[in-house]
Parts: structure tokens; sequence; C-alpha cells
């Protein structure tokens, strides 16, 4: 699992058959000078938001049916510490 901030979105005009509803965002990795990678989001996540992401065949197979080519899915949102 990574942790990534969403730094913006990915606009495209046409998508494959069988993509759901969600958006292309792009996310800068934690802990990385600069590190950026392409996400699927299905969360509504804004841009400065703390995301968790799952890659690979684990993203892959969150979808029903046949899995689109998606590689890194956002799954989670990072709260703000607030802890005092």
């Amino acid at each position: 699992m990574i942790s990534a901030t969403v730094t913006g979105h990915v606009w495209s005009t046409r998508r494959i058959d069988g993509l759901p509803a969600g958006a292309l965002l792009e996310v800068e990795v934690d802990g990385t000078s600069g590190s950026r990678l392409i996400a699927f989001d299905v969360l509504g996540s804004g841009l400065g938001e703390r995301v968790l992401i799952a890659q690979g065949s684990v993203a892959a197979n969150w979808f029903v049916g046949t899995p689109p080519p998606v590689d890194a899915l956002i799954i989670g949102s990072i709260d703000p510490d607030v802890s005092g």
C-alpha cells in the first residue's frame, strides 16, 4: 500500500468500455523526491488530499467482472492528525 497526495486531475475525452464511473488523478508518492503516478479514484478525492493506494492485481481485482486495465486504485483517504 502506498500513501500519496493528490496533485492534479487527468482529463480524458475517451475511455474504454467497462471502466466504471470515477476519475483519473495524478498523485505524488509520499517519501519520494517527486515520484508521481496516475491512480483511479472512485471515492471523490480532491486536490491536496492524502490518500492510500493499492497497486497491481489487488487494484484490478477490486472491480466486478473482467477487470479494467487499472494498475493503481485509491482505496482510502488519510485523515489529518487530530490527536492534538
